[in-house]
């Protein structure tokens, strides 16, 4: 069998199809700048189409998409209290205390609510994985998150179980709103991430007799804990 493309063989194919299709459009390094904000004003000048009105509050109507979609959510008032919420949860579903966290809540205190919670991406074997979210859309009951080294993908995608710490100051109406906040956080010059995941309810599948099915391609259960 022929080896699997390493790291390198992909980026470097990846660098030749996206110089192509800078060659088709006339992009180079002294105009790149100029067309990068000719696009990024024609977005911000473009009329937003008709959508549905968001009953009640974000978090009222975020927590109820999230639910209708087989999530499950909790509140807390402070992420100092996420610790002793998580090992609430996963003692209340019979999951082991120990799970995988971004770096970016390596910090709390796990030990004293009894976790084992270790700042690395997520391997096979691990059941539990904690991440955080870009911004939560309440319209969908989604969850927008970027990949990067400080917050790799395999921690929400990998585990059985993925719980998402979210501040409610990153809940937004809709999907506009969460591309405009990328955007304005990445913007044209610095360039988005490598991916970008959404993420509404477990993960599942409707392909054998048409019976869903939790858990076919990702984690079966996602546990969403708003930090107001």
């Amino acid at each position: 069998m022929p080896d699997k493309p390493g790291v390198s063989d992909v980026a470097g194919s990846r660098e030749l199809i996206l110089g192509r299709i800078r060659e088709r459009l006339g992009r180079n390094a002294a105009n790149g700048v100029t067309a990068g904000q000719a696009v990024a004003a024609y977005l911000a000048a473009r009329a937003a189409g008709p959508r549905p009105a968001i009953a009640g509050d974000l978090v009222a109507a975020f927590r109820a998409r999230s639910e209708a979609l087989a999530s499950t959510v909790d509140m807390v008032d402070d992420m100092a209290d996420a610790p002793l919420a998580v090992a609430a949860y996963l003692a209340a579903h019979g999951l082991p205390g120990k799970a995988v966290c971004v770096p970016e809540f390596a910090h709390l205190d796990w030990r004293a609510a009894g976790i084992d919670v270790v700042a690395r991406a997520a391997v096979d074997g691990d059941l539990v994985g904690i991440s955080g979210c870009f911004r939560a859309i309440a319209e969908t009951g989604t969850l927008m998150l970027f990949t990067s080294p400080a917050t790799p993908a395999t921690v929400s995608l990998l585990p059985e179980t993925h719980i998402a710490l979210v501040s409610a100051t990153a809940l937004v109406a809709g999907m506009e709103e969460a591309w405009t906040a990328a955007r304005a956080e990445f913007g044209p010059l610095q360039g988005f991430p490598r991916a970008i995941n959404f993420i509404s309810g477990p993960s599942r599948t409707g392909d054998i007799e048409q019976t869903i099915v939790l858990g076919a391609h990702g984690p079966y259960r996602v546990h969403i804990l708003i930090v107001r």
